[in-house]
């Protein structure tokens, strides 16, 4: 009995020093920013918005580079809003996306399974007819090669069908009218979350981020400060 107990401190003590190590890592790589590119006239004004937890990427509907209304159209959505001028991309867990509307319906199933990157991933996609900054929402103006590597960064993180565009996950489990979800490229987990897209994405196009981000707050460190 007392062997058994010992094995459970043990391994206690081991998940806890785990998830020390995991937050300290994460505090201590997002104080080191990369990228931010200098020079060149910035002419595209995009957006990071975080709820607190997940962190997503907001670039304009249309413009002569793109107009994501032929990618990933409006009538995919409940309210087929053509009036919408900004459009969010997020990237995240499938089953967390459409079957955790709250908090409150977490499972631990799906908790473990994200964690451990056993399921595959979604891309959520919102339209915003205006967008309000504030301390959760950073506005950033872009040149326009920095925008056209952002694009190309987001094509390739959706799994796409026999016309070339993204599948559509058929689904009621929407956050409201506005929005929809895609099937996405690679496994959600504890070293490759929503935050940590976003920041990639954000090193790609030549813009600061952290030099790993798997939470929110290690991706607004670098525009808060």
């Amino acid at each position: 009995m007392r062997r058994i107990i010992r094995v459970v401190i043990a391994v206690i003590l081991v998940l806890i020093a785990g998830i020390a190590i995991y937050f300290t890592t994460a505090w201590v790589l997002s104080r080191f920013g990369v990228g931010g590119e200098e020079g060149g006239k910035p002419e595209i004004t995009m957006y990071i918005m975080t709820n607190g937890v997940h962190t997503d990427l907001i670039v304009p509907v249309k413009n002569p580079y793109r107009d994501w209304n032929i990618v990933v159209p409006f009538r995919n959505t409940k309210n087929n809003d053509t009036t919408a001028r900004y459009i969010a991309f997020g990237w995240g867990d499938r089953p967390f996306y459409l079957e955790t509307p709250t908090w409150s319906d977490l499972k631990f199933s799906t908790a473990l399974k994200a964690g451990l990157g056993l399921d595959r991933s979604a891309m959520h996609v919102t339209f915003y007819r205006t967008i309000l900054e504030d301390k959760d929402c950073i506005r950033i103006d872009i040149r326009n090669d920095q925008y056209q590597r952002l694009i190309q960064y987001i094509d390739s993180s959706f799994e796409l069908d026999s016309a070339k565009l993204p599948k559509l996950i058929p689904t009621n489990a929407t956050y409201g009218g506005t929005d929809a979800f895609y099937e996405a490229k690679g496994y959600y987990s504890i070293f490759k979350t929503c935050n940590s897209w976003v920041n990639t994405g954000l090193k790609v196009a030549g813009l600061k981020a952290a030099l790993w981000a798997p939470f929110d707050w290690c991706i607004f460190h670098q525009y808060r400060k």
